[in-house]
């Protein structure tokens, strides 16, 4: 399917409390349970859909006192898609690079001071990176691999007066495009979490 930022507007009605915060990655033909392994995760149980794994989050940065990294992560087509409300680990070198070795990773995050990242990594390279509010500024191994894909999406790549509406459906647009891994409000209720936490670094 071409995915465009129009295919992701149910996320704002649907999930307003993740995509104000979040980090989201897709990596893949790596299990669940490997993604934990690489991340050095501690496995805490699992919850079922993403308001499940919003409030169990919540509860877990009160346990820590947000010195531990939260996420959930299920399999999905193939990739283990990992979803961390209100956090950024998937976000940092830290974490995508062992996370990407000998396979390939997707990863977007938005922050509720709309400080956006979107990456994606090969084996353990970052290939393209770039802000989502800012799409014209990209770096990486191949900055501008993407860039017929990123106009699709809907992003706007000029500098100047450049569109910044549904960047944040955009970022989705593009990881499903890069991935052909389609998120759905379906999807999202239903999954089966398995969580866990990884030390603040």
């Amino acid at each position: 399917m071409n995915a465009t930022a129009a295919d992701y507007r149910w996320l704002g009605d649907h999930c307003p409390e993740l995509i104000e915060a979040y980090c989201l990655t897709l990596v893949h033909a790596v299990s669940p349970e490997e993604a934990l392994r690489r991340l050095r995760a501690r496995a805490d149980g699992r919850v079922t859909g993403i308001p499940a794994l919003v409030e169990a989050a919540a509860e877990a940065w009160k346990e820590s006192g947000g010195e531990r990294h939260f996420l959930g992560v299920c399999e999905v087509d193939g990739w283990t898609l990992v979803v961390e409300p209100n956090g950024y680990l998937g976000s940092l070198d830290e974490a995508a690079v062992p996370l990407s070795r000998d396979t390939e990773l997707v990863t977007h995050f938005r922050n509720v001071n709309a400080v956006d990242h979107f990456s994606r990594y090969v084996d353990g390279e970052l290939r393209l990176h770039f802000e989502p509010l800012f799409p014209y500024a990209r770096d990486g191994a191949d900055p501008d691999g993407a860039v017929a894909l990123m106009r699709e999406v809907g992003f706007d790549l000029r500098e100047d007066d450049g569109d910044l509406e549904a960047t944040t459906e955009a970022a989705f647009a593009l990881a499903e495009r890069m991935t052909g891994v389609r998120l759905t409000p379906e999807l999202l209720d239903g999954a089966e979490f398995r969580t866990g936490s990884v030390p603040v670094f």
